[in-house]
């Protein structure tokens, strides 16, 4: 099903006699059992206010069509979302809705929070057919519960997406990346971990222990051309104890190098599964360690792990103890590739998701 409005998905929804699978450009590969509907039919910019750094628009519309528009205006979403197209092998069109719908966020993550934390307000369709809306358009708003933020990541558990208002940032003059090479993983989590602990505003912290010339840890500076160059310098001279620091200041190959680390782009073309694993910067090394993986790869100063197994492997045996989350990614076709929790979730917690769910979806019509 594509309703072509909200009013047209809020009655499919209340129509419904058995599981949905919410859908939205279609990019994330293997999905839940149930028929399928999208909101690719929702599109559209409905606001922009380049004074208020305020942008509007429908589930469906293309994150690219999103992203032309603010350029225009020398603004961006900050959060970087991730395209999973060619780490999944998969088609079809990221949608904003679908970006807020699994909190999808970039390196940059580090600095300015994920999506959700530019979430201003959106609409969604409950369980049972009801349009909701909360929040607004600008960051103060005390109107009630934040319903945004908790439908936010929630990958359609809790209803589907109709509209988001995002608050939206300016563009950057200069980039540079600082790039050390030969590091071992701890070695590299412990310089990322000191080089943001500095103030020097650092938008991101990679390493890749398998790149082609060698391990190679990146980091990386944004804002006005002076002040990148001026925080690059100090910055090395602080990263002196962990190594030697080169600095890459050329615009278009510093972004495109950040592309691929956004989007993985070491694990393109490769087999297996691939999990992400949520990590204290400081377990990191020892977690990927434990997973013995094929590939490895990090994020966000090592707090985000991305570890390629042989497909159909047993994480949990391998890792043993481990207390945060980790997400297969990409699974072999047959597999539904969802949040995997290693460890049970406390009672507590797995008691507030059922009242959730039991508040929001009654029926148990979304299948997530």
């Amino acid at each position: 099903m594509r309703p072509g409005s909200e009013a047209e998905l809020a009655q499919a929804i209340r129509d419904a006699d058995g599981p949905l699978s919410l859908r939205g450009g279609g990019t994330r590969g293997p999905l839940p059992e149930g028929t399928a509907i999208t909101t690719a039919g929702l599109t559209g910019i409905t606001l922009h206010d380049p004074a208020a750094l305020t942008l509007v628009a429908r589930a469906g519309t293309p994150v690219e069509e999103i992203e032309a528009a603010l350029a225009e205006t020398n603004q961006r979403l900050a959060f970087e979302p991730m395209d999973h197209r060619a780490l999944l092998g998969s088609t079809g069109t990221p949608t904003i809705g679908g970006v807020v719908a699994a909190n999808v966020s970039g390196p940059r993550r580090v600095l300015v929070g994920a999506a959700r934390d530019h979430l201003l307000g959106l609409r969604f369709v409950d369980g049972e057919g009801t349009i909701v809306k909360n929040g607004g358009r600008v960051m103060k708003n005390v109107t009630g519960y934040d319903l945004a933020r908790l439908v936010a990541g929630s990958r359609g558990a809790l209803g589907a997406i109709t509209e988001v208002a995002l608050k939206v940032l300016p563009g950057t003059e200069s980039c540079a990346s600082l790039v050390a090479r030969g590091l071992d993983d701890a070695a590299a989590v412990r310089a990322m971990s000191a080089a943001l602990g500095t103030p020097f505003e650092v938008t991101g912290a990679a390493h890749d222990p398998h790149a082609a010339d060698g391990p190679r840890t990146v980091l990386r500076i944004e804002g006005f051309a002076a002040s990148v160059a001026y925080r690059a310098k100090a910055l090395i001279e602080a990263l002196a104890p962990h190594g030697a620091w080169e600095i890459e200041d050329d615009r278009e190959t510093v972004r495109a190098a950040w592309r691929g680390i956004r989007d993985v782009a070491a694990f393109h073309g490769t087999t297996g599964d691939v999990w992400r694993v949520s990590a204290r910067p400081s377990e990191a090394a020892e977690i990927a360690a434990r997973a013995d993986a094929d590939q490895v790869f990090y994020d966000w100063g090592g707090g985000l792990v991305w570890l390629r197994l042989p497909e159909g492997t047993d994480l949990r045996a391998r890792l043993g103890r481990y207390d945060g989350h980790a997400t297969l990614v990409r699974a072999a076709p047959e597999t539904h590739a969802r949040l995997h929790t290693l460890q049970p979730e406390p009672p507590a917690l797995q008691a507030l998701t059922r009242g959730l769910r039991d508040k929001f979806d009654p029926r148990g019509i979304l299948a997530a």
